[in-house]
């Protein structure tokens, strides 16, 4: 398949007008492979890095990390690695959380024309495809709305669950995401009503406020460490008794990343999603 062939389907299906993103200020070392269009001002979106002019598959990740990179490096040449993420995620080796790309693979990626397509804030917003959808999928509950504006989207859904317990709904957790979760016990431990959900980075004021607004008193979401700077949101939760349940950055967003193989598969190229590793300091 023509690059920008794909390249205009994914913009076209994913990328709204009222979007808005900001990756820049984390790859300052990078601008010599960032595309013009996607160093417009809040814009930060799309094709990111276009190093092929043909796309003959398709590697979803949820982070370009090294791993992720060294992966593809070694066995892939014309090709896409589509990422929700345009930098890496680790709260052990940077205090803001996200860190750069490594340039010398990046530049293994250029010399085998293995292209990078980002969708942070459009994945995160509600469609089939997107990460608190297909989180609530893996969990069996039904949806009714989604909630939570951010950035021009939709980036969390509520939903009913047939679990009764807060802690039935947390075994249920680590069972699908395939490690521990964390279960910040502030409210009931009985399910009363509906269940929000807000993958990745989903604990905050803003999620809760609106949690509060539609009587949700449970929170599924990724990142739930409390430290400096989440110390606020956890004390508005347990003032307010809502239960947070957290499963790492990672293993609340690869959800959609699966989802998205079956999105380019539709469109006759085939795709595979690339394993990684939790952080499990993130709850």
């Amino acid at each position: 398949m023509k690059a920008k062939n794909l390249y205009k389907q994914l913009d076209n299906d994913f990328i709204k007008p009222n979007l808005t993103d900001n990756w820049l200020r984390y790859m300052p070392e990078l601008a010599a492979y960032i595309c013009d269009s996607f160093k417009i001002p809040n814009r930060n979106m799309g094709i990111m890095c276009d190093f092929t002019e043909t796309i003959n598959h398709v590697y979803t990740a949820v982070f370009p990390s090294e791993s992720v990179l060294q992966k593809i490096s070694e066995n892939a040449e014309k090709a896409l690695l589509f990422v929700h993420h345009a930098a890496i995620w680790n709260l052990e080796k940077s205090p803001k959380g996200f860190y750069n790309m490594n340039i010398a693979l990046l530049e293994k990626l250029k010399n085998r024309q293995i292209a990078i397509y980002c969708l942070h804030n459009p994945l995160d917003n509600f469609s089939e495809y997107s990460t608190s959808k297909t989180l609530a999928d893996a969990l069996n509950i039904e949806i009714i709305k989604p909630f939570a504006e951010h950035n021009g989207g939709l980036c969390g859904v509520i939903g009913k669950t047939n679990c009764r317990t807060v802690k039935e709904l947390q075994g249920k957790f680590s069972e699908i995401v395939g490690h521990k979760t964390k279960f910040y016990q502030y409210g009931d431990s009985e399910i009363l009503g509906n269940v929000a959900i807000c993958a990745g980075g989903g604990n905050d004021i803003f999620v809760v406020e609106d949690m509060l607004k539609n009587g949700v008193k449970t929170l599924i979401t990724g990142i739930s460490v409390k430290n400096e700077f989440s110390a606020a949101v956890h004390e508005f939760e347990e003032k307010n008794q809502i239960n947070v349940l957290g499963g790492t950055h990672y293993s609340t967003e690869k959800f959609a990343c699966l989802a998205m193989c079956g999105y380019f598969e539709k469109l006759g190229i085939s795709a595979e999603f690339v394993e990684d590793l939790p952080n499990l300091t993130d709850i």
